[in-house]
């Protein structure tokens, strides 16, 4: 089963483009899984301080 995707590849894409570059195919799939990552932290961070809020400060 493939990963839902948590990024707007198309603002990526945009925001890489307006820098001069261009975007490969699997970019936007890495992406998302580090964000994933990312919000993984951020959510465990949350719980061990024995919060459901999920803050700027978790991540």
């Amino acid at each position: 089963m493939a990963k839902e995707i948590l990024v707007v590849g198309s603002k990526v894409k945009d925001y890489i483009k307006s820098n001069g570059c261009m975007t490969s195919g699997e970019l936007v799939s890495a992406l998302s899984c580090k964000v994933e990552c990312l919000l993984d932290g951020a959510i465990k961070r949350a719980k061990a301080n024995k919060r459901k809020t999920v803050g700027p400060q978790d991540v």
